[in-house]
């Protein structure tokens, strides 16, 4: 790939008007000020139909439905116009998308039929014991989006260059250069460094297995400066990675989310276990691109099947 091209094109932001998906929107402006891009600023709606049998008869299903299609309208319209207050960047163009639907729904829908390259999401702060993980909208997102990655923005975070990148892995499973390539990306574009950071239940060697994927991750990873770190698993996966961002200085965290991935565990944590963990920094969660068939390229290992 040339890295002197523009490496994210259509970037699909949802938001709800919050300022959860205020603080998205910033970061994103700023995360990408200097591409060429197009922001797809998503809002769904689903206005709610009164069920007492007694209101029934006096609402009408249309109108609620087009009050509430008015209302995403002109919140869209809200939104560009405080984005022309905030920022002028001629590189950037924006596009509005209202639509009656369910939010991950659409966001499927939209990855499809426009291509985009990265969902940006903003995340819920801690709210008590009763936090859910993120927000459930952005789990939702994070579970459903099965081929496009997703970035989850905290909700105080402020924009720092990501200079420093987490990537989060137990090296059990190969890695693909497609699965890759978002973070690689990410690291040329910032000139970053990547950290590998491998979260260990017990100290013990690397099965050969665990030795050859992290023998192959270094290899795609040759052009970026990235190093190694093991480090033993406080409580919980959740709170040992907060603590990792926390000492090293961290300005991005990314994992691939495959079945028994860091991210699953981290969504099925209990809350007790993982209340103080609010990705606090920015969260690069991509998917599994799937491994049926990789042909031999250059001197990379032949795989036909896994």
């Amino acid at each position: 790939m040339d890295y002197n091209k523009k490496w994210m094109k259509n970037i699909l932001i949802p938001t709800d008007f919050s300022e959860n998906a205020w603080n998205a929107t910033k970061y994103a402006l700023e995360l990408f000020k200097n591409e060429e891009c197009v922001f797809h600023l998503l809002n769904t709606y689903t206005p709610a139909i009164a069920s007492s049998r007694f209101m029934a008869a006096t609402i009408d299903g249309g109108s609620i439905e087009n009050g509430a299609h008015l209302q995403s309208k002109r919140g869209l319209q809200n939104w560009l116009e405080r984005i022309g207050k905030t920022v002028k960047n001629p590189k950037h163009s924006f596009k509005t998308i209202s639509s009656f639907s369910f939010l991950v729904d659409e966001i499927k829908e939209t990855i499809e039929e426009i291509g985009i390259d990265l969902v940006i999401t903003g995340t819920k702060g801690a709210s008590g014991m009763e936090e859910v993980f993120m927000g459930s909208n952005t789990v939702r997102i994070i579970k459903s989006v099965k081929n496009c990655p997703v970035l989850a923005i905290p909700r105080d975070f402020e924009f720092a260059t990501p200079k420093e990148i987490a990537f989060a892995t137990d090296f059990n499973r190969f890695y693909t250069t497609s699965e890759l390539q978002p973070l690689i990306e990410m690291a040329k574009a910032f000139d970053a460094v990547i950290r590998i950071v491998y979260v260990q239940y017990k100290i013990e060697a690397l099965t050969e297995l665990q030795q050859f994927n992290l023998n192959m991750l270094r290899k795609y990873l040759k052009e970026v400066e990235h190093y190694v770190h093991t480090v033993s698993e406080l409580n919980s996966v959740s709170k040992t990675l907060e603590v990792f961002s926390e000492e090293l200085d961290i300005h991005l965290l990314a994992m691939l989310n495959y079945q028994h991935s860091y991210m699953e565990r981290m969504t099925r944590e209990p809350v007790i276990k993982r209340v103080a963990f609010h990705t606090q920094v920015p969260l690069l969660v991509i998917p599994e691109l799937g491994m049926s068939k990789i042909t031999k390229r250059d001197d990379e290992v032949s795989i036909s099947s896994i």
